[in-house]
C-alpha cells in the first residue's frame, strides 16, 4: 500500500501535506526478514503505473524479491495515518476499494512455480478482508503450500474497517487458519476472528494472567490440529506515546514468556506486529528447537521498530541481539 501520513502529530483536518511511504502487513514482514539476511519474495498484484512501479522498486531496494509480482488493475491501495499523542489515539482511514490486489482471482498466480524452493509462506488476516477474490486466492495459496509441505504462518490481524465485502471474518477466516502451522494474534483477534475466548479468566479486569493466553492457545490448537505454535503479543497502552511490550508462545506443552520492554517514547507503532512476526520467523528458522529464544528475538525486534518511522523495521539481526542481551542504553556507536 501507499501510506500517507500527517506530519508530526497533526490531525487530518490540520494537515496541508502528507508524508508518502510504502508498507503493508506481509510486505513489512518480508522487509524485516530481508534485513536479517533471509531470502524473501513478495507476492501481490500492482498497477502498471508510476506509483505501482515505485512500490515495486521500494521493495526491491529493501532486499525483497519482486519477480513474482503480477501487473494489472488500475490503482494501488492507500491508507491515511494520523499519529496520536498521549491520550489521543492514532487513526487510520483505508482507501482500498478497486485496488489491483482487491481484484485478484483464483488461477491468476502460478503457485507451483512461485513455491519452488520455498520453505515458509506467511499471510495476514488483512488480505482476506480486502475482497472475496483476495480471500479465495489466499486460501488457494495456503492449500498449495500445505500440499508441498511448506510451513504456513498467519497473523490474525482483525481489521473491522476492512471487512465490507459481504462476509465476516468469523465466516471466512477459520478455513484459512486451518492450514496454518504457526498462528500469531492476541485475545481480541482470537475472539473477533475465531470466536475463541479465554476460559475462566476475566480479561476485562485489568492485568491478564498467563492462564488467559494458555487457555486461548489451547483452544486454538484443539480447533486447528495442524497448528504447532500459538503466539500472543502483549501490549500495555499507558498512552499513545508509552506502551509496554512483550509476548508469549505456547508450543502445545510449554508457555514461554518474554521480558517486558517499556517503550516510553514511541516514534511510530504502525508495523509493530509485523516486525514481531518477522523476528519470530527469523528466530524459528535460525534457532530450531529454541522457541523461547525465537520469542525473545521477536519481542526485541518489535521493541526497536517502535523507534523507527514508517511501516518497515529497518534494523539488523545484530542490533536486535544486542537489545535482546540487555543493552538498551541507546548510546552512540562510534
Amino acid at each position: 500500500m501507499l501510506r500517507l501520513a500527517t506530519p508530526g502529530y497533526l490531525r487530518f483536518d490540520q494537515a496541508d501535506n502528507f508524508s508518502a511511504t510504502f508498507g503493508g502487513g506481509e510486505a513489512n514482514v518480508a522487509v524485516s526478514l530481508a534485513n536479517y539476511g533471509i531470502e524473501t519474495d513478495f507476492i501481490t498484484r500492482l498497477p502498471k503505473n508510476d506509483i505501482g512501479i515505485a512500490c515495486m522498486k521500494d521493495l526491491r531496494k529493501n532486499g525483497v524479491g519482486t519477480a513474482n509480482i503480477l501487473w494489472g488493475g488500475e490503482r494501488l491501495g492507500i491508507y491515511f495515518l494520523e499519529s496520536g499523542a498521549v491520550s489521543r489515539g492514532s487513526k487510520v482511514v483505508y482507501d482500498r476499494a478497486h485496488s489491483s490486489v482487491s481484484e485478484v482471482a483464483e488461477g491468476m498466480f502460478d503457485w507451483d512455480r512461485i513455491f519452488q524452493g520455498a520453505t515458509w509462506f506467511h499471510w495476514t488476516g488483512i488480505t482476506p478482508a480486502i475482497s472475496e477474490g483476495a480471500s479465495k486466492v489466499c486460501l488457494e495459496a495456503i492449500k498449495k503450500a500445505n500440499e508441498k509441505g511448506i510451513t504456513v504462518s498467519c497473523d490474525l490481524n482483525y481489521r473491522k474497517n476492512l471487512w465490507k465485502w459481504g462476509k465476516t471474518a468469523g465466516e471466512v477466516m477459520p478455513e484459512t487458519v486451518a492450514g496454518c502451522d504457526v498462528i500469531l494474534g492476541n485475545e481480541e483477534d482470537a475472539e473477533k476472528v475465531l470466536g475463541i475466548k479465554p476460559e475462566g479468566v476475566d480479561i476485562t479486569a485489568g492485568h491478564v494472567e498467563a492462564a488467559a493466553y494458555e487457555s486461548v492457545s489451547k483452544q486454538i490448537m484443539q480447533r486447528f490440529p495442524r497448528c504447532k505454535k500459538v503466539i500472543t503479543t502483549l501490549r500495555g497502552s499507558i498512552n499513545a506515546n508509552h506502551n509496554s511490550w512483550s509476548g508469549v508462545l505456547w508450543d502445545g506443552k510449554n508457555l514461554y514468556e518474554a521480558p517486558i520492554y517499556q517503550i516510553t517514547h514511541i516514534v511510530d507503532r504502525v508495523g509493530g506486529g509485523d516486525s514481531f512476526m518477522g523476528g519470530l520467523i527469523y528466530g524459528l528458522l535460525t534457532w530450531p528447537g529454541d522457541d523461547e529464544k525465537a520469542l525473545r528475538f521477536a519481542v526485541a525486534a518489535s521493541c526497536l521498530k517502535h523507534t523507527i518511522y514508517g511501516d518497515y523495521n529497518r534494523v539488523s539481526a545484530d542490533e536486535v541481539i544486542k537489545l535482546m542481551e540487555g543493552d538498551a542504553s541507546g548510546r552512540v556507536a562510534r
